[in-house]
């Protein structure tokens, strides 16, 4: 199974927090997976913890690195977001996207925060989603 590819200031256990959840879902693929992830205006379709979505200027979706996008998530005014990974997958290999979102601040009220997401075909007929 593929591991998330890390940027060094956010590896797992040297950040204040570290969340993942995986799960792996029949008569799906990663290829009717991807679609869903990569378009944040689908995300509301699927997860109500988030809103005031504005795409990267490229285009809808996000497929570029280094596009620029905002949403609002946990109460928090929009966060200023930017693709750092974006590989569709294929039969042989997993879906990557990655983002980092940031709220510019002080002590108190700065967030930096790094999100990733691997999707890929498992040989028994299933997909795995992990982030």
């Amino acid at each position: 199974m593929s591991t998330v590819t890390w940027p060094h200031r956010f590896l797992p256990g040297t950040t204040e927090n570290f969340v993942s959840n995986e799960i792996f879902v029949p008569q799906l693929t990663a290829a009717h997976v991807w679609p869903n992830l990569i378009d944040p205006a689908r995300w509301t379709s699927y997860y109500s913890n988030v809103d005031q979505i504005t795409p990267p200027s490229s285009g809808p979706t996000l497929q570029n690195k280094g596009d620029r996008f905002s949403f609002a998530t946990f109460g928090f005014p929009p966060l200023q977001a930017e693709v750092c990974e974006s590989v569709a997958p294929t039969p042989n290999s997993p879906g990557r996207l990655a983002w980092r979102a940031w709220q510019e601040g002080d002590e108190e009220t700065a967030l930096e925060v790094y999100h990733a997401w691997i999707v890929e075909d498992m040989d028994w007929g299933v997909v795995r989603i992990l982030t």
